[in-house]
């Protein structure tokens, strides 16, 4: 009984050790139950009515006012179509025909056109039957004590990727992931592993500032990240049958940026822990969780609530990502993603900046 006693009071004044066991289960709870979920809810639609009878605007209210999509444009014409894609904001457009109602009443038949962004096969598949289970359901409606049953019938078309390939979501999602851990990790024990090995006093005594230090520390992993990205890319190519739709040359200056500030998160890190477990260990915790919870990768951030979307903007993985697929599947160039762009390079500089303030350049 006196050991027991002894062990209570062991946990209850290591405050760490208390709140890992109380709330960090609370926490991991309330984040998986919100994040960790297959069912797609408030997806952004565009509405091309081409028709705007009451039928087309009846159907339309149907599938705006439901919980599993946020209608936030109407389009005028094709063309808008695709620029409205290639902003990245767009989950499907629904393309109502002219005289969609007059087909309807006199031929007791109509069609409604379902594009979606195939990009992410889940979500697309995902959205696309959830329309046509709401106008399924329209049709029956209007089909009450009608001799002839109306019938609409749902075109299905997706865009980027027709033939619906997993490997068109999974290696943008795994070049993220792998160069954030990789980057992130081999440079995490960098600066405390000088430390530990009892070199540091070298290093502190050379004339180079802290931050050419760091930058010397970074160079090597950058190159052999260089080669990590070629390898992906050619796997991805010529094993998995992705193709580079978009430019090569922007891929691989966007990765390297990426690549950077994972390096920078692992500069931190190392600069912040006492030894070299520690390091590896704050590494994989601290980042492979947030990867995969927040990038977009696995699961779509639009289900997740408004306080854990705000969390995932502070994710570098999420806009790599992001990058990746609207070069790489989408095509785009750098006007679509000039804003993500400037996200990593913000944090970059921030992460850099840190690093070199906590930098000791005293080991007492």
């Amino acid at each position: 009984m006196i050991f027991v006693k002894k062990e209570w009071l062991h946990i209850w004044r290591d405050r760490r050790t208390l709140f890992i066991l109380i709330w960090m289960p609370v926490v991991q709870i309330i984040i998986y139950g919100f994040a960790l979920t297959n069912e797609v809810k408030n997806s952004n639609i565009a509405i091309f009515d081409q028709s705007r009878d009451i039928a087309s605007t009846q159907l339309s209210q149907k599938i705006a006012s439901s919980r599993y999509f946020n209608l936030v444009k109407n389009i005028s014409s094709y063309k808008d179509i695709d620029a409205t894609f290639r902003t990245g904001k767009i989950r499907m457009v629904v393309v109502f025909p002219e005289n969609f109602r007059n087909d309807l009443l006199h031929s007791n038949s109509a069609q409604v056109q379902l594009i979606a962004d195939a990009s992410d096969p889940n979500t697309a598949n995902t959205l696309t039957n959830y329309a046509t289970a709401i106008i399924t359901d329209y049709q029956q409606s209007i089909n009450q004590n009608q001799h002839l049953p109306y019938t609409i019938k749902a075109q299905v078309r997706m865009l980027y990727n027709p033939e619906l390939k997993g490997a068109y979501s999974f290696v943008p999602g795994v070049m993220a992931l792998v160069l954030m851990l990789v980057c992130a990790m081999m440079t995490s024990i960098a600066i405390v592993r000088e430390k530990e090995m009892g070199t540091m006093e070298v290093i502190l005594v050379s004339p180079l500032k802290p931050f050419r230090i760091i930058i010397a520390k970074t160079i090597p992993y950058l190159f052999v990240s260089l080669l990590n990205i070629i390898t992906i890319l050619l796997l991805s190519v010529y094993v998995l049958d992705v193709p580079i739709v978009g430019s090569l040359w922007l891929l691989m200056v966007e990765s390297t940026l990426f690549t950077i500030t994972s390096l920078s998160v692992g500069i931190l890190i190392s600069n912040s822990a006492k030894t070299q477990q520690t390091a590896m260990f704050v590494s994989l915790m601290s980042l492979f969780l947030p990867t995969l919870l927040f990038s977009g990768f696995l699961f779509p951030i639009e289900n997740m609530p408004l306080p854990l979307q705000v969390i995932s903007n502070v994710v570098p993985s999420k806009w790599y990502y992001i990058i990746v697929k609207d070069i790489m599947i989408k095509g785009l160039g750098f006007t679509s993603i000039w804003k993500e762009t400037l996200i990593l390079m913000g944090m970059t500089t921030a992460l850099l900046g840190i690093s070199i303030y906590k930098f000791k350049i005293r080991l007492a």
